[in-house]
């Protein structure tokens, strides 16, 4: 499969504009979580995980999934490939397992502290609140270091296809240029 132009920028504009979403939530949800542990106040502590909780269910998780499909489609629908490269093959499965772990740890964690603070208890480690925006961030960072300098080469699936398209291109008498 593979994208014409005009579908294949439209996607690229979605996929960049949804990771960067991604990333500016982590670091919203960092700010909140470093103010709830520095502040200790009780207060101050309950509303930024209530604003923690708001991100995380109405942001984080369609922000991420849109992430990860429309990166899905562009690695399947550009000469990049889904395993043919290893910075694209390490992306994805890094969106997968922060996708993941926004599911099952970001958000029963938040919610487990919203729960907590409303009963009136005190957080017992308030330090486990930036524990997920601080693995989310340092991981999406990566991620896009690894876009941008696109590292390691190609997968072995990649220097097979590689090999196959020059046999193809020398098979019609054909020389490829610059």
């Amino acid at each position: 499969m593979k994208l014409r132009r005009r579908p294949r920028r439209a996607l690229l504009v979605v996929h960049v504009t949804a990771s960067a979403s991604w990333l500016g939530v982590t670091l919203g949800l960092l700010t909140l979580a470093v103010t709830a542990t520095a502040t200790g106040a009780g207060p101050a502590v309950e509303a930024s995980a209530r604003a923690m909780k708001l991100f995380a269910d109405w942001l984080v998780i369609p922000v991420a999934l849109l992430t990860l499909v429309s990166g899905l489609l562009l690695s399947l629908g550009t000469p990049w490939g889904l395993a043919r490269h290893r910075w694209v093959y390490i992306k994805f499965w890094l969106t997968l397992v922060t996708t993941a772990a926004s599911v099952f740890a970001l958000r029963p964690g938040v919610d487990d502290a919203v729960v907590t603070l409303s009963a009136g208890e005190a957080l017992t480690r308030p330090t486990d609140l930036l524990a997920g925006p601080i693995v989310s961030l340092t991981s999406y960072v990566f991620m896009t270091a690894i876009s941008v300098l696109k590292p390691w080469g190609l997968t072995r699936r990649g220097r097979k296809h590689r090999a196959s398209a020059r046999k193809a291109v020398d098979a019609t008498g054909l020389r490829p240029t610059a």
